[in-house]
């Protein structure tokens, strides 16, 4: 019983830290939205992956530790690398015609896609309950694209490659939590990603001088790999399938630096569609805590 109890609040603290993360991920579009004004989006892309290594290496220093460069599932790392470098690549191609709350909003469809996954390839089944929160926050995705309904721009159709990259992304991220250290798994994401990139930038790359739009350059290595090492972090606590609809949260995030920095002002579908995903993602909060009062307390309580 006491296993069961720590279990919970392990799930609720990897549930913060998805917010965590979720907080980093908004920061990073904006950031990447902003450059895409200034130098070529591949650019954009290397730099997220250069600023992550560099700090990689200072902070993880492979040189006196050569462990962290030793993984138990090399080839799923490198592969988890490149679902990562995907995602991210046809996020910021996106981010280019679309608002940052219409891109976010695409991507809140991966949770239903980890939650069809996870069952049969971690053996972690969701139960209905779950099954019900995630399907109403799917449907305030809806709310915001309106498919078929010309809600939204057509370059849309580039967020399908993140949603299916990210969502095979997570799962992977679950696996390798059982095998490598989060330190090993952050400086495969970064060194694949760098070394992919640093092939593709020489054919796009123009010098910046704005000091502002280098040290953004610089900031999106920060934001990004900082906020997936606490989405690795949070796998180590909690099943993808609990922490997926989380990411959530991001919508508050993208909403407001979207109308600060670009003045870009949702309208009543984009509101309708968040205030449905956050509720879900609070129902799930809530559900957390009730199921883990009852474990603690000795009672019958299904999922």
């Amino acid at each position: 019983m006491t296993d069961l109890a720590h279990q919970r609040r392990q799930r609720l603290i990897g549930i913060a830290l998805m917010c965590g993360t979720a907080l980093c991920f908004g920061c990073l579009d904006s950031t990447a939205k902003f450059l895409n004004h200034f130098v070529d989006t591949i650019m954009v892309v290397w730099a997220r992956y250069a600023g992550g290594f560099v700090l990689a290496l200072l902070i993880s220093n492979p040189v006196s530790r050569p462990k962290i460069m030793v993984s138990s599932r090399p080839w799923l790392q490198v592969g988890r690398s490149i679902l990562l470098l995907g995602s991210t690549l046809f996020n910021f191609l996106a981010l280019i015609w679309l608002q940052l709350d219409q891109t976010t909003s695409i991507m809140f469809s991966t949770p239903f896609l980890v939650a069809v996954l996870s069952g049969p390839m971690l053996g972690e089944w969701v139960g209905w309950r779950r099954w019900c929160a995630i399907g109403v926050g799917f449907a305030g995705v809806l709310l915001v694209t309106r498919p078929g309904f010309g809600g939204i721009h057509p370059a849309a159709l580039l967020c399908v490659v993140p949603v299916f990259s990210y969502g095979f992304y997570m799962i992977a991220t679950r696996i390798l939590a059982r095998y490598d250290s989060s330190e090993t798994t952050l400086f495969y994401s970064n060194t694949v990603g760098v070394a992919v990139m640093s092939l593709a930038v020489p054919f796009f790359w123009t010098t910046p001088h704005d000091p502002v739009v280098i040290g953004l350059m610089a900031l999106t290595g920060l934001l990004g790999s900082f906020g997936h090492y606490l989405l690795i972090l949070a796998h180590r606590l909690a099943p993808p399938s609990v922490l997926a609809p989380f990411l959530y949260t991001q919508l508050i995030w993208v909403l407001a630096l979207g109308y600060l920095i670009f003045g870009d002002l949702p309208n009543h579908w984009t509101m309708a569609g968040a205030a449905v995903v956050v509720a879900s993602g609070l129902y799930l909060l809530h559900r957390e805590r009730q199921v883990g009062r009852a474990v603690t307390s000795g009672a019958a309580f299904t999922e």
